[in-house]
């Protein structure tokens, strides 16, 4: 019995303590961080991949550089949020919308696996803008791409006015049977398996807007 005694006693001695507070702490920590990089000048990539982070502070007006939240738990951005130097990455997050007043994104914009149907008026993406698949289902007026835009596999049917796409507009698997007059894609135009390929020939679409490039079905 003595034995047994002391075995349960050592037993008791191996078993980890389960640690209070990590996820607090966790997340308090990442908050000090981003109050920091405002505190700093918001200069630089602010990197908040697989975090649990569900918001950002309403004094981040800006980032310098990259903004990366990828397959977080975040569900919105800050409405004074008005520019992002980078690339913005919001891969397999739950948001939803962006905020209105973001009118700038100086790299990419990511935005596959999210629940986004729209966004903000007057926006510039000076990189690539990837919708593939998304339930989008318009572009907002002005909008300025410098790089690609891929609209691959969504329900969008019409494109908006004065579009300027810097390098190549993906409309394959689309609904789209028109395009804008003042259309403008300096690369290629790709349109495999849309309605706007059935409906129109290559001559017809070249008639209708400026491509720079090939049309690709």
């Amino acid at each position: 019995m003595k034995l047994l005694k002391i075995l349960l006693e050592q037993e008791k001695i191996l078993v980890p303590r389960r640690i209070e507070g990590r996820p607090e702490k966790h997340i308090k920590a990442i908050q000090q961080k981003i109050q920091q990089y405002i505190k700093d000048g918001s200069k630089g990539n602010l990197s908040l991949n697989d975090t649990p982070i569900t918001s950002l502070p309403d004094n981040l007006k800006s980032v310098g550089g990259n903004l990366s939240l990828y397959d977080t738990p975040i569900t919105s951005l800050p409405d004074n949020l008005k520019y992002v130097g980078g690339n913005l990455d919001l891969e397999e997050t739950p948001i939803t919308s962006l905020p209105d007043n973001l009118k700038y994104v100086g790299g990419n914009l990511y935005l596959k696996g999210t629940r986004i149907t729209s966004l903000p008026d007057n926006i510039e993406i000076i990189g690539d803008l990837w919708l593939v698949s998304l339930r989008i289902s318009s572009l907002t007026n002005n909008l300025k791409v410098g790089g690609t835009l891929a609209l691959a596999g969504t329900p969008i049917k019409s494109l908006a006015d004065n579009l300027e796409i810097g390098k190549s507009l993906l409309l394959q698997d689309t609904p789209i049977t028109s395009l804008p007059n003042n259309l403008k894609v300096r690369e290629d135009l790709y349109i495999g398996n849309s309605a706007l390929a059935k409906k129109y020939t290559d001559e017809e679409i070249r008639n209708l807007v400026d491509i720079g490039g090939e049309i690709k079905r």
